[in-house]
């Protein structure tokens, strides 16, 4: 990890996704969606805090306005610290954003290639430093940090805006898999082998 504190990671993922078509559906519109967004978000960072892996963040070393969430699937075991954290978070959020969010896992999950690879799970750019490049400077250091990798093959990720797509193809990835998980959502897996 970049010697940044979580709390700043935090803050650029909940900026960069408050609109995102996932996070709307899972936490769905009542209550105080900004800080259930934070909290969401904040488990997602802190585990990968307690599982030792890659938080990548733009400018390396100053205030961040960007930032990337690595995961190694299947490389790493999660300590039960991480069970108490995800218990704690959707006691929180409640039954109705931990259904709709398993259930997006669920959609998920058949999309994965069995290859190992690095995943690339949230990638997020704050308003301000949105156009500048920064986006695509965390992505190729993900690709390097996949080919640093002896047993990583490429990178993986997901994306639920359309938008996406055409931005993710052009950056050389395939898309591996698609799924509807509801009329309001659908998701895109993709796959960018280290030797594009």
């Amino acid at each position: 990890m970049q010697n940044v504190v979580p709390a700043e990671v935090v803050e650029v993922l909940a900026e960069a996704f408050h609109d995102y078509p996932v996070m709307r559906w899972v936490l769905g519109p009542e209550g105080d969606y900004a800080g259930r967004l934070r909290s969401l978000v904040g488990f997602f960072v802190q585990a990968r805090v307690l599982r030792s892996e890659p938080i990548l963040v733009e400018p390396p070393g100053g205030r961040p306005n960007s930032a990337a969430l690595v995961s190694f699937p299947g490389r790493v075991k999660s300590p039960p610290s991480i069970d108490e954290l995800r218990d704690a978070v959707w006691s929180e959020l409640g039954s109705g954003p931990r259904e709709r969010y398993e259930r997006f896992g669920g959609a998920c999950m058949p999309l994965a290639l069995a290859v190992p690879q690095v995943h690339l799970n949230m990638i997020g750019v704050t308003r301000a430093a949105r156009g500048t490049g920064v986006a695509r400077r965390l992505i190729e250091r993900v690709h390097e940090l996949s080919a640093a990798q002896e047993w990583s093959r490429g990178v993986g990720l997901t994306t639920e805006d359309p938008a996406n797509v055409a931005l993710y193809e052009h950056l050389g990835y395939r898309v591996v898999g698609h799924a509807r998980v509801s009329e309001q959502l659908e998701t895109w897996a993709f796959f960018r082998p280290d030797d594009a």
